[in-house]
């Protein structure tokens, strides 16, 4: 698979909705992991990313102008030891409570499918970064209606065992705008990582439709240390 360049398939869609990207750093010390949401509802577009422990977790900023939750506010991020789970609904905790059953991240999401929010029936797109014994090993998922009928759920996971150097893969819940929103489809996108920690997000958040673009989180994690830097841009800020 050709490798591709993330900001360039970032300004050319106006609508992917919610992505994930989860990578390696050129030098190779770095686990990176980043995610971002986007939004066409005012609804949506009422949120903010704030820290939660060691993860995030979206909340509304404007309290008074929350319609339905239910959907929207989550926890985007949480980690559990040496495994960092990064999704774009409650599966977050589906994940993070099967992991610490020793379950895997495929068995963990065996219970969950897409969101029930027909036309569009949103997929949940999920991954997790595990570094061991100074290697980093990540999954990413995506459930997805089957071909657009909610009568089904298709189960896809992909797993990437070393992450290599340089490179990422990126997933999104949409393949562009449109009404109903077409899910994702296909391998997730193997992307080039490149900079360090400030440059990469800038990338990213500039790339980003400036209309529909809600929030950004960013990390990288040594792979030697386990310590960890993040970012996190809100446009409601």
């Amino acid at each position: 698979m050709e490798i591709k360049n993330l900001s360039e398939i970032l300004k050319a869609n106006a609508y992917p909705g919610r992505g994930i990207t989860i990578g390696r750093s050129e030098d190779g010390t770095k686990a990176v992991i980043a995610y971002f949401i986007m939004g066409r509802s005012a609804n949506s577009r009422n949120r903010v990313f704030a820290e939660e422990g060691e993860g995030i977790r979206t909340q509304a900023f404007d309290p008074s102008k929350m319609e339905d939750p239910s959907l929207i506010i989550y926890a985007p991020v949480r980690v559990l030891g040496n495994r960092t789970i990064v999704t774009n609904g409650d599966q977050t905790d589906t994940i993070y409570d099967g992991m610490d059953a020793e379950l895997t991240f495929e068995q963990s999401l065996r219970s969950r499918e897409f969101e029930p929010d027909g036309p569009n029936y949103t997929p949940r797109i999920s991954g997790a970064v595990h570094i061991t014994k100074g290697e980093e090993y990540f999954n990413l998922s995506i459930l997805k209606s089957a071909d657009g009928s909610p009568e089904a759920v298709n189960r896809y996971t992909f797993s990437y065992r070393p992450a290599r150097k340089g490179e990422g893969r990126f997933i999104s819940t949409y393949m562009h705008d449109g009404n109903p929103l077409p899910s994702f489809e296909g391998e997730p996108i193997r992307v080039a990582i490149e900079g360090d920690i400030d440059s990469f997000t800038d990338k990213v958040w500039t790339s980003l439709n400036e209309d529909n673009k809600v929030s950004l989180f960013v990390r990288f994690i040594d792979i030697a240390t386990g310590k960890y830097e993040t970012r996190i841009i809100n446009k409601n800020a």
